[in-house]
């Protein structure tokens, strides 16, 4: 597969992209919907519940961290996981913008 030619697209297009590519797996789906039912956890409990090893869901929350949807503080041994209010709004309004565009008209086939 050829690389993006990110520079041509505009900024929105490049982050929309981003934030979809980051969420495009089962596991990081399944992650941020037990964070969002649970508010808070810590890896460990990922583990149990998933049923991944802790090496597959650490790279899992690295990638969500990456795109700021969830945050992470340090509880004595451990790191306690949660959503990004902040974010989660930022991303909820970008997803409506995006699906919003689009009027439902019989003008296709």
């Amino acid at each position: 597969m050829g690389v993006t030619k990110s520079e041509i697209f505009t900024a929105k297009q490049n982050k929309l992209a981003t934030l979809l590519k980051a969420l495009a797996h089962p596991a990081r789906i399944a992650i941020i919907q037990h964070l969002v039912k649970a508010e808070q956890c810590i890896c460990g409990d990922l583990v149990e519940e998933l049923g991944l090893a802790q090496a597959t869901i650490s790279q899992h929350l690295k990638e969500l961290k990456a795109i700021g949807i969830i945050k992470g503080c340090v509880e004595g041994t451990s790191v306690c996981y949660c959503i990004d209010e902040k974010v989660w709004l930022q991303v909820k309004k970008e997803f409506e913008a995006f699906f919003v565009a689009y009027k439902v008209t019989d003008a296709c086939c």
